[in-house]
């Protein structure tokens, strides 16, 4: 991609934002070095990690990359053999301790959704634990090493501080009985060593060490002769002191060395997660998506939004080129919009080539293009005597001799600062020649020979920036397919400008020019409404498809339960009866034995009698399990198609899809299942519809033992969702009034997946925050209907 384009769309200003999202200094400089790539595939496999780095955000948080700084440097100086200070260690240490935290950030159940390429990534990890361990009980600062470094560290420390102590005590003493000879009544230190401030003229009088002198030379520091020793000792216990101090670093350095290669891939994949991060923490401020990416020079940005204008004031564009023609010619007032909307398309264009996911609307797409040529702004020279024109110019000969059918090519007001009239019968002719070789162009003008041009040529429309005639201030929305009209008589009027005068300059216009204005101003008015009705006709439908959607999976959700359901019963059902036939096996088999033993004719008949006994018990619960009681309704004497029926062995209303065979048994349909049963096994269902409403309230209220809180702590946002999604059902079926969801406060995300569902939640009267003694903020507080 050329630098001068990459310049010109601002793409280092998108670059720099992005820089602040990261945590490293080596992801910073990864950020400088971004640009487009040159083939589809590396293309998407960027915008997918982006992607999933945006999901991962929204559904787990924040992942653990605090404390990555950059360790090459002592890496490097480990491999080598140098002791690394305690500063460069406990940056290792923060690098393998967020190593650690990634590595379990992303093991995940199995229920849980997958990450593909960010799981990949983190199976690399290689934590080494051990030497983590070892610097974080070594080094308690940049500066200071932790007394539990090591026991003869632990033992010095412990002396020193013993000593320090005997001699601030004896030093204390000295300053008192000398206060008469000292200029202060204190001590302090010099060179690490206790001494007194002694008058000079009472020098002599003090037997001791001089160690300094104040700058009048009226003090004189002297270390009294009592003190020496001790001070000496303190002396000889920091030098053991720093000794062990510089072992352990030694140590720790040999350890960093023993294990330098796992450290270095760790690093290395640490900053691709941090500058994956970063793209997605940047995609999820500009609240943008992932692309299509395709390769036909077709595009169409739906809602694009310019991401160095600020959120509150961008102004969305839908922006399409390549289908039905591959030249757009935008029009309309300065001021208006035309080249932020130029700088829009490059830039969007610049970011998703690039791997960056960019501010738009879903099912948008962008096209692969190898170069982004931009001809943008006033860069006129006076070192190189270049006017506007020649600047222009000197730049459009560089787009010519380089454009290609891959090529998406930017004009900024083409043919401008030169004659009207050869201005633009030179912008036909460089449009012309780069259409002819394939190349996408979108181009701006304020000429009317380029307006008509788009209107008699194949393959190039017209559009226009949206001007208020009544507030005279651009909307800055792109209009594609009505050419801009210049407002300069309307405009003229608002500011005050004369009737007669604004009528006189009407007549040296011609009529077929002022008839083709006031087409432009109705057509611009009716596409304006036109695409009003259908932006709002395209939310309804997609409201109207999504409610579908939700209940087509309450509903499969509820048939898939019901099946499930069935079927464990009929299972365990069966378990029972093998069960209870196995015992009786086993009974009767002991029976035969004794028998067999010799047991009396009497006693040959009380067997017998239990065995009669036991079968009339295993046949009784086996028709238990299928048994029609009396009250579960009347036979059924007429049949007819589609008629409801109860079939008590299911518990369950079903309907008569097949009339009588030769075996009395017909076809029913059991929600979505299909079976033949025994006509003589079906009832006449009796329920009035008072009955089935007063039936499911008693189920409602069969079901009471629903709690009236949940917990959803700890969740993503998706999971979260499921379980308020099937507990509201439940409270709802339990005749819950009111029920409280937990999800407490941290970053916010899962308080709004929650809201955001109960807002359309069919089971939900209304809800809020709780209040005081209710969770606050980390509580929502959901009234049923």
């Amino acid at each position: 991609m050329n630098e001068r384009s990459l310049r010109v769309l601002e793409f280092n200003k998108v670059k720099e934002k992005l820089k602040k999202y990261a945590h490293s200094s080596v992801a910073k400089k990864k950020i400088d070095e971004l640009e487009p790539f040159d083939n589809v595939y590396e293309i998407n496999n960027n915008l997918n990690e982006s992607n999933e780095a945006l999901e991962v955000l929204m559904k787990k948080g924040t992942p653990p990359l605090e404390g990555l700084f950059d360790v090459n440097e002592s890496l490097e100086r480990a491999k080598k053999g140098g002791t690394l200070t305690p500063e460069q260690l406990l940056k290792v240490g923060g690098m393998l301790r967020a190593t650690r935290k990634m590595k379990e950030f992303f093991k995940r159940e199995e229920q849980e959704e997958a990450y593909e390429r960010l799981e990949d990534l983190a199976y690399i990890l290689a934590p080494v634990t051990d030497l983590e361990n070892e610097i974080e009980k070594a080094i308690v600062s940049e500066e200071e090493i932790s007394d539990k470094a090591s026991t003869t560290l632990y033992n010095i420390r412990r002396s020193l501080k013993e000593k320090n102590s005997s001699v601030r005590e004896k030093i204390t003493s000295i300053v008192k009985s000398n206060a008469k000879y000292l200029q202060d009544s204190l001590y302090t230190m010099r060179g690490d060593r206790y001494v007194i401030p002694v008058k000079a003229e009472y020098k002599s009088a003090v037997p001791g060490l001089v160690h300094d002198q104040s700058s009048t030379g009226a003090t004189f520091f002297i270390e009294p002769m009592s003190l020496v020793n001790l001070n000496n000792e303190i002396k000889e216990l920091m030098l053991k002191e720093k000794a062990e101090i510089d072992r352990i670093l030694t140590a720790l350095s040999l350890k960093v060395k023993d294990h330098s290669d796992e450290c270095e891939s760790n690093f290395k994949v640490l900053i691709q997660f941090d500058f994956i991060f970063a793209k997605g923490k940047y995609a999820c401020t500009l609240n943008a998506i992932k692309p299509n990416v395709r390769e036909d020079g077709i595009f169409n940005i739906i809602l694009g939004r310019h991401p160095l204008i600020e959120a509150d004031k961008v102004i969305p564009s839908d922006i399409y080129l390549g289908e039905e023609f591959n030249t757009l010619m935008i029009t309309g007032p300065n001021t208006g919009g035309k080249t932020v909307t130029l700088k829009t398309v490059g830039l969007l264009h610049i970011m998703a080539l690039s791997g960056l996911l960019i501010p738009a609307k879903d099912n948008s797409s962008i096209s692969f293009f190898k170069e982004v040529f931009a001809d943008i702004g006033d860069e006129q020279s006076i070192e190189q005597s270049l006017s506007t024109f020649s600047s222009h110019l000197t730049n459009i000969v560089r787009i010519i001799e380089n454009a290609d059918d891959k090529s998406l090519i930017l004009f900024d007001e083409l043919g401008a600062g030169t004659d009207p009239a050869e201005g633009a019968a030179l912008a036909v002719s460089i449009l012309e020649t780069l259409r002819n070789r394939g190349a996408k162009l979108i181009a701006t003008t304020h000429y009317s020979e380029l307006k008509a041009y788009a209107l008699k040529t194949q393959g190039v429309e017209n559009a226009s920036v949206e001007f208020d005639i009544n507030t005279l201030k651009p909307t800055y929305r792109l209009l594609i397919g009505v050419p801009g009209k210049s407002n300069a008589f309307e405009i003229s009027r608002r500011l005050g400008l004369n009737d007669e005068v604004i009528k006189s300059a009407k007549e040296y216009m011609s009529n077929e020019n002022l008839q083709f204005e006031d087409l432009i101003r109705e057509l611009q008015e009716k596409s304006i409404i036109a695409k009003k009705e259908a932006r709002d006709a395209k939310l309804i439908r997609s409201e109207a498809e999504e409610l579908k959607r939700s209940y087509e999976q309450k509903l499969a959700k509820l048939d898939q339960t019901r099946d499930k359901v069935y079927m464990e019963a009929r299972s365990e059902a069966k378990e029972i009866v093998a069960n209870a036939k196995d015992e009786a096996d086993e009974i009767l088999k002991a029976m035969r034995e004794l028998e067999k033993l010799g047991i009396s004719t009497g006693g040959r008949q009380r067997l017998e009698e239990e065995r009669k006994k036991l079968k009339d018990s295993l046949e009784e619960r086996e028709k238990k399990l299928h048994r029609i009681k009396e009250d579960n309704g009347e036979l059924i004497e007429k049949v007819t198609l589609g008629m409801e029926a109860f079939l008590p062995s299911l518990n369950q209303t079903v309907v008569i899809i097949s009339m009588p065979d030769s075996k009395g048994e017909v076809q029913v349909e059991a929600g979505i299942m299909k079976i033949s049963v025994k006509l003589k096994d079906l009832r006449k269902t009796k329920q009035t519809k008072a009955e089935k409403v007063k039936k499911k309230r008693e189920v409602k209220l069969n079901l009471s033992n629903v709690e009236s809180r949940i917990d959803l702590r700890g969740l993503d946002a998706e999971e979260a969702c499921y379980r308020v999604d099937k507990y509201l059902d439940d409270a709802y079926m339990s005749n819950l009034g009111e029920v409280t969801i937990v999800h407490g406060k941290g970053t916010g995300v899962l308080r709004k997946a929650i809201n955001d569902m109960l807002k359309r939640h069919p089971h939900v009267k209304n809800y809020r925050l709780g209040g005081y003694g209710e969770g606050g903020d980390g509580a929502t507080i959901a009234e049923l209907k």
